[in-house]
Formats: structure tokens, sequence, C-alpha cells
């Protein structure tokens, strides 16, 4: 299936310095926020207290946020969780406090504050040592995939494909992480789940297109190495359209629809399948540009038979 009726010619190469300029601001910015302020981590790697809890009627979050407020729970977040009658508080860790009878403080103070019975649907602790080893096993995790891709595209490509995948998927993972400093949204397993999925779908687009590129330099015996990536470009580009576009229609009605729970993992995949498609054209393409590939790279290596051959095919 065709996204676009016809061929397109677009010299996508020319604006590649356009193209780096731009990326090395995005990256700059990025870094500059994560050195200075680093992510806003969720209860899943700083620890803390997460209580949901059931209304009788529609809960106003503004009166539960003064209401913890009073109490001393000024640093608590309070948000709906699937309805309307239903919220979820997290608490940071509090020194002072046994985290253990924490929940039954706060729904105590709440029911004080209501005449129906508030339920208690769930309440889960993380601990300050279990958020800091899901912090260095979720790091861990991003550089392992990294590698194996490493890896896996210099056995499958040659290795300055596998160099030019992976300054893509550092490139994608870097803005990413810098929109979540710069905005502040807390950063949480989700988020992290979802930059792992990213990692995925750019290496996915990458790797189509790397095929694409390695094909026309075999099947195009003349033209500039520039001219035969905009051609393998634009031969992949259909497909690069309507593969984003159909993942962002899902992607899409989970950040409306889904709810707080899923709102920053929706977000991140939002962002990431954009940053990794153009990804995939302006940084993994033009990283093989700076590194001088041509069609005798990608040529695969004569047997020594061949060698000997003339050629009519006889022994020599």
């Amino acid at each position: 299936m065709q996204f676009l009726s016809t061929q397109t010619h677009i010299k996508f190469m020319s604006k590649r310095h356009i193209a780096v300029v731009f990326s090395a601001i995005l990256i700059i910015i990025s870094l500059a926020s994560l050195v200075k302020q680093g992510l806003n981590f969720g209860i899943d790697f700083t620890g803390g207290t997460m209580i949901e809890l059931g209304y009788k009627d529609a809960v106003d979050l503004n009166q539960v946020r003064s209401q913890l407020s009073s109490a001393g729970y000024e640093d608590a977040t309070v948000q709906n969780f699937g309805s309307i009658h239903d919220i979820l508080i997290r608490l940071p860790v509090i020194d002072t406090k046994n985290m253990s009878q924490l929940s039954n403080e706060v729904v105590a103070m709440l029911n004080t504050h209501t005449d129906a019975e508030i339920d208690v649907r769930r309440v889960e602790f993380v601990g300050p040592q279990v958020g800091e080893e899901l912090t260095e096993q979720g790091g861990l995790a991003m550089l392992y995939a990294l590698i194996g891709i490493l890896i896996y595209v210099s056995v499958r490509f040659e290795y300055r494909f596998a160099i030019g995948s992976v300054v893509a998927l550092i490139h994608d993972v870097i803005i990413t992480l810098g929109f979540f400093s710069l905005s502040r949204v807390e950063f949480d397993l989700t988020v992290l789940a979802a930059i792992l999925a990213i990692i995925g779908y750019s290496l996915n687009d990458t790797i189509v297109v790397f095929d694409r590129i390695r094909e026309t330099f075999l099947r195009q015996r003349k033209g500039e190495p520039e001219e035969i990536i905009d051609s393998a470009l634009n031969d992949t580009l259909s497909r690069t359209l309507m593969t984003s576009f159909t993942t962002i229609l899902v992607v899409l009605a989970l950040f409306i629809f889904g709810g707080d729970v899923i709102h920053a993992f929706s977000m991140a995949l939002l962002l990431g399948i954009g940053v990794g498609t153009y990804s995939s054209i302006y940084i993994a393409s033009n990283t093989l540009l700076v590194m001088g590939v041509s069609k005798e790279d990608l040529l695969p290596p004569v047997k020594e038979d061949d060698e000997n051959r003339n050629s009519d095919g006889s022994q020599v």
C-alpha cells in the first residue's frame, strides 16, 4: 500500500547541514537542562507512597490538595485515576514519619472532611533503596540495548551503518529526555518503557532505510553517494510516512483518552516517533555520508576461487 501516489524526488541530503545545526541546538539545550535540573523522577525511582482512593461522589482535586497541605503534606501530588470518583495520591519519602503507617494517617485525615467512607483501593510503598536500584537498572537497560544494536547492525550491514544507527538512537534518547527535563513531566517506569520502545521503533525505521541504501548503492552504477542516498530515502518515504502516521493515530488516542496514568507514556511515544522518523533520514543517513560510505564498501568479499577464474568461467 502506497501513502504517496507518485514517486518523489526530494533532495534530503541537500538540507543535511541545516538538520545537523538544528539537532545540535536541541541536543545542547537537552544536555544543559539535564545537567542543570535533571529529570523529575517519580516515586518509582525516588521512593515514596502511592495511595489510590475511591469516593462516592466526584472529587475536587484542589480541595484534596488543600486538605493534604494543611495536614503537612505539601509535596503530595493528587490526580484523577480512571474516573472523576477515583484519585491517586503520591507522597515522597518523609524521614520523620513511618512510611508503613503513612497511608492510614492520610486516609483518616481525608475521612474527616467527607461524609461518605473513602474506599482504599491500593497502597504501594517504594523504599529509597529500591528506587535507586531501579534508576541504575533502567540506565543499564538502555546501555545494553544500544550495545546489542551496535553488534547486530555491524554483523548485518557494515560498521559505518552500526555507528550511524547508534548515533541516531542516542540523538533520539537525549532529545526525549531533554523534553522531560524541560517540561518537568514526571519520569517514571512507564516513561522508561516508552524510551525503550522508541529505541526499537527508531531502529526498525533506520534498518529499513539502511537496507534500501545498500540495495541502491549496489544497483546504481553511477551517481554520487549523496544522490544514491536521496534516491533510497525517496523509495522508502511512503513506507516511513505510512508507518509513522498509523502509529501516531494509536498513540494519539492513548494520549487523549488514556487518562493521567499513561499520559507521560503516550507523550514520550508521540515525541519519540516524530524524532525517530526525522533521525532515520537526517541523522543516520547523514552519518553514512560523513564517514564516506561507498559502493566498494558494500560489495561482498571476492572468494579465492572467483579470483582464479577467467571472465569466461574457465580456471586460470
